[in-house]
């Protein structure tokens, strides 16, 4: 089993291994000279992304988005890692003073939240508390948050890392379970296959699932791979989602062609976009389907 590594000192990864303390701005700057690979890179790599894209947002940094200020929040709640929360004593953003306060928060690397929106995620916390499994999953001493896993792919030769939300303790002889937490607007089935398949969250569940194995952490079982996912709104219900197989495997073939391509910019430094030629293009087949009924 890997033992884990002590976060490195100067921002600077060399070994495989597990890094239990690294804070997450090192993580995502990337500390693996000559560049590392993560689930998150690895679909921007592929359709709608490209090489291009990636490599753009890799080298500037990216405005911060609102909109992913409550989810966040909401991990804080639930994993206690995180961001450090400011709570703006406004009913909303529309006043000067409000944004401002907001805008100091960004300044020091905190999420600010309005009161009601800090009500709204305590609330999704004790949702996830009184649930009968993932109250348990997540349980105060029960496993280990935010562990960066850094390891070099067999196949193509470049490093990947990962950075799970939640992985509780392993018994002996069980398995283990890798945890990630997620907000949606809506948890239906239906709702969450679609969420999963536009997401990519398949390619994202097989990637830590190779970390894990990689790193020998398994314990010679198959590791589970489990989504919690929660509605952002009342009665903010909970979720839990394990992928088929089916899923997984093709999960696992989208991230070996992003290793792939990544692997071949790499060697050669180019970054492509989509086509430098003219590309021949027809129309959606719904579309041409449609236009075909309605006009000819």
């Amino acid at each position: 089993m890997t033992a884990a590594v002590e976060a490195p000192t100067g921002s600077v990864v060399t070994e495989r291994g597990v890094y239990p303390g690294m804070p997450i701005d090192v993580y995502h700057a990337d500390p693996v000279p000559g560049g590392s690979l993560s689930s998150s890179g690895a679909r921007k790599l592929l359709d709608p992304g490209c090489p291009a894209i990636f490599k753009w947002e890799r080298d500037n940094q990216q405005p911060r988005k609102r909109e992913f200020d409550l989810g966040h929040a909401a991990h804080l709640a639930v994993l206690g890692e995180g961001p450090e929360l400011e709570v703006i004593d406004f009913p909303d953003w529309k006043k000067v003073a409000a944004r401002e306060l907001r805008d100091l928060a960004y300044d020091e690397g905190k999420v600010p939240l309005l009161t009601k929106e800090h009500e709204q995620v305590q609330a999704m916390a004790e949702a996830i508390r009184q649930h009968p499994t993932a109250g348990a999953l997540f349980a105060p001493g029960n496993g280990v948050a935010e562990q960066s896993l850094f390891w070099q792919d067999e196949r193509h030769g470049v490093w990947r890392r990962a950075r799970p939300d939640w992985m509780p303790h392993r018994q002996d002889n069980g398995r283990l379970v890798v945890v990630d937490y997620k907000t949606a607007r809506a948890v239906d089935p239906t709702a969450l296959q679609r969420a999963v398949y536009e997401h990519g969250y398949h390619a994202q569940a097989a990637w830590y699932l190779d970390a894990v194995k990689a790193l020998d952490l398994t314990g010679g079982q198959e590791p589970a791979f489990v989504f919690v996912f929660q509605t952002k709104t009342a009665p903010y219900l909970v979720h839990l989602v394990e992928l088929d197989f089916p899923a997984l495997t093709l999960g696992a073939a989208r991230n070996d062609r992003a290793l792939q391509i990544y692997a071949e910019c790499q060697r050669t430094d180019t970054w492509p976009g989509f086509n430098d030629r003219i590309t021949y293009l027809p129309l959606p087949p719904y579309a041409e389907k449609r236009d075909q009924e309605e006009y000819l």
